[in-house]
């Protein structure tokens, strides 16, 4: 019998796209097929549906967005270029101030990477992000979209609280009817979900409740990022898959065929 989890979000999939102008559709193809991004970024395409999954969340050029925690910056460059004309990109980021070693660096790895390309990258701001104490990357009701790409499992493993703050944050940031856009590495409902989401991968169950406690409300679930191989059950958990391959050439075929995590892929409204 499925669960009414299942059925609710199955309703939400057959909801109509949002949909785009034939020059929004036109820039956000543009952003993609940019010459600045970096190669190997670009043969993820494929796994990570770039195009389909931010035409979900419904984003345009006109937008402010926030990346939550952008890493190496995988999305950074795609949004980038998109935003850089009309709208505003702000990535909260590392602490540079923080005391610890590790938000330093990824803070200057981060700025390095402005850098390189200032014909893309010059109008991109940065707010400071250190879960759960340093939050206050924009001003409260300022932006029309917040987006995190595989990071609530990271957040999940230093607790609820953390995690429930980030989305406050999100939240909080957000204008009214501001677009929460998140995905994630899909845990089955039917394993259990360690305190520490250990091995990767969150329910979508989980997600759903921890943003709905902070204030949103689902507005949509898409399927573009599924993947019907991964069945969420390996040796060193979601890494063991690409592009991280954590056991290095153990099974190393195998994942490959497997491919990059099944993940959910959510849009939350802020009422």
């Amino acid at each position: 019998m499925k669960s009414l989890l299942t059925i609710a979000l199955s309703a939400f999939a057959l909801l109509a796209p949002i949909h785009a102008s034939a020059a929004e559709d036109a820039a956000l193809k543009a952003a993609i097929a940019a010459s600045h991004r970096t190669p190997s970024f670009v043969a993820r395409d494929a796994a990570r549906h770039p195009y389909e999954t931010l035409s979900f969340f419904g984003i345009k050029p006109t937008m402010t967005v926030v990346e939550l925690n952008p890493g190496g910056g995988w999305y950074t460059e795609i949004l980038a270029p998109y935003l850089r004309d009309k709208g505003q990109l702000i990535l909260a980021a590392g602490d540079p101030e923080s005391g610890d070693p590790g938000d330093q660096r990824a803070a200057a790895r981060l700025n390095q990477k402005l850098a390189t390309v200032p014909m893309v990258f010059d109008k991109v701001r940065v707010g400071a992000f250190k879960v759960p104490s340093k939050l206050d990357y924009a001003p409260r009701a300022s932006v029309d979209m917040v987006l995190t790409f595989r990071n609530v499992h990271n957040w999940a493993e230093m607790g609820d609280d953390a995690l429930l703050a980030v989305f406050k944050s999100a939240y909080d940031a957000l204008k009214s009817g501001g677009t929460f856009g998140v995905v994630d590495h899909r845990l089955p409902e039917k394993r259990v979900q360690d305190g520490k989401a250990s091995t990767g991968y969150v329910h979508t169950s989980y997600v759903v409740r921890m943003a709905e406690k902070a204030g949103f409300k689902l507005a949509g679930s898409s399927e573009v990022n599924a993947n019907a191989k991964d069945d969420a059950d390996h040796e060193g958990g979601v890494w063991a898959l690409p592009p991280t391959f954590t056991n290095k050439d153990k099974d190393r075929e195998r994942y490959a065929a497997i491919g990059e995590s099944d993940r959910m892929t959510l849009r939350f409204v802020k009422p």
